[in-house]
């Protein structure tokens, strides 16, 4: 039994005093104070009940970083961001993450000496910067529109996005152009494009790595599209990359893939450091091509912080340990450890994906090829769902999640697991042992008496 002892001199065992025998009020402030032992284990206790995120193939965030990164942060807690004269250095540890990323995607014109020669920001994970770069679109739209109607704007995307994107039409104003996908094709093509866009469309949205499938759209066919249809007197449209899940991928498997700033029709992107930028959330980046992209409207200037600063955020007080934290990865890792992380990792995910298409029961969708991410479905007809899969797994500590797939495919019903750093090869073998289990144990259910339905679990 563990023992602490109280200010008095009184040694007492941990889980005889108040905390064992008066439930801490959940919903109100407690009247009295708790000693800061006790209340640490009052809450660490209670977070016992969370499932491990180690073991969550469900989301794309980091769960694993170095310690000395996570003791950086840990420093850096205190620091807001947006004191940027009080913390010069945490400052210049974010421009210089921003040039880099901006590097990392070919934006033009970069100068070496200069870290504020890319245009860009750090933000709160690419929700933040998602919001930002519509915003920019929609700015650059209502300029190049002059005195014309600009009350009807619209955003070209996939029925695919995140929900961000939905989330930013919402909140500001724009008409979404959702592009159907169909069963077997889970991506936009540029035909479809074609037929949406007109001279309200602020944007074209493609994603580096979907979140249903981990697919890359076609953003090179895409930008070839609408340069022909601009030479041909049409509407001029921009194209946005959401890379939140691929961004920090794509340069390190497939480096000669175009999707980048090297297209001239991309205007802007977003990605997050806390997925495959291997940093504890949150953080993103939005950066543009060049400054004349970021309509200077949207940049507000505040000085009663003690300097002259410009700031394009929605937020504004944050920490900056998550900062620290990217540019310590970037420094820690170099283009060579990112490409061994990622080689690893799409390694990992080809092997899980391998064993599973050989079992009678699934038919993969994505094998992980292009980010490590892969998406499978249940093959014939079965007498349980997907989500009694992701069930039952869930009670063997994985989460894998089910659910089914964006309009005009949803009566497709998928699995998808995300290859993390962290998640090594041997957790995978053991991953596909216990999936094996799960079905075989499924079989033998239906076999017998049936199986109720599930429902949904889904990050």
């Amino acid at each position: 039994m563990a023992r602490i002892e109280h200010p008095g001199g009184v040694i007492a065992a941990a889980y005889t005093g108040r905390l064992a025998t008066n439930p801490v009020p959940a919903l109100r402030l407690p009247e009295e104070q708790l000693d800061p032992e006790a209340a640490y284990r009052f809450i660490h206790d209670e977070l016992m009940l969370d499932g491990s995120s180690r073991l969550n193939l469900a989301t794309f965030v980091t769960t694993w970083m170095d310690p000395q990164a996570e003791k950086l942060m840990a420093e850096t807690f205190d620091k807001n961001m947006i004191d940027k004269d009080e913390y010069p250095a945490t400052a210049s540890i974010e421009e210089r993450c921003v040039n880099m990323v901006a590097d990392l995607f070919h934006a033009p014109g970069l100068d070496p000496e200069d870290p504020g020669s890319a245009t860009g920001v750090s933000t709160i994970g690419s929700s933040e910067a998602v919001m930002l770069a519509g915003l920019a679109l929609k700015w650059r739209w209502r300029a190049r529109r002059g005195d014309a109607d600009t009350s009807r704007p619209n955003l070209v995307l996939g029925s695919n996005v995140q929900v961000v994107w939905e989330k930013f039409c919402r909140y500001f104003d724009v008409e979404p152009k959702y592009l159907p996908m169909e069963p077997g094709r889970y991506i936009i093509t540029p035909d479809q494009v074609r037929e949406a866009v007109d001279e309200n469309t602020i944007g074209v949205v493609a994603i580096l790595g979907t979140t249903f499938t981990g697919e890359l759209e076609p953003v090179s066919e895409i930008c070839d599209m609408l340069d022909s249809l601009a030479a041909g007197g049409g509407p001029d449209i921009p194209v946005h990359v959401d890379a939140a899940s691929g961004g920090f991928v794509v340069p390190f498997l497939h480096p000669h893939l175009e999707w980048d700033f090297r297209l001239p029709r991309v205007k802007s992107i977003n990605a997050s450091g806390h997925k495959y930028g291997l940093t504890y959330p949150g953080i993103g980046f939005a950066v543009w091509r060049t400054r004349e992209d970021l309509p200077e409207d949207l940049v507000f200037r505040v000085n009663y912080l003690g300097g002259d600063m410009p700031t394009f955020t929605l937020n504004f007080s944050r920490p900056g340990n998550q900062v620290i934290g990217q540019y310590y990865n970037f420094l820690r890792l170099g283009r060579s450890g990112y490409t061994d992380i990622m080689h690893a990792l799409r390694d990992t995910a080809v092997r899980v994906s391998g064993h599973l298409s050989e079992h009678p029961a699934f038919h993969v969708i994505t094998d992980g090829s292009a980010i490590p991410v892969i998406s499978f479905e249940l093959t014939g007809k079965q007498h349980y769902t997907v989500f009694d899969v992701s069930h039952e797994l869930r009670a063997r500590g994985w989460q894998v999640p089910a659910y089914t797939m964006p309009d005009n495919a949803t009566d497709v019903a998928v699995l998808r697991i995300v290859v993390r750093e962290g998640f090594s090869a041997d957790l995978g073998r053991l991953l596909c042992i216990a999936i094996g289990e799960v079905v075989d144990q499924l079989d033998a259910a239906a076999a017998g008496k049936g199986h109720p339905a599930r429902t949904h679990f889904a990050h």
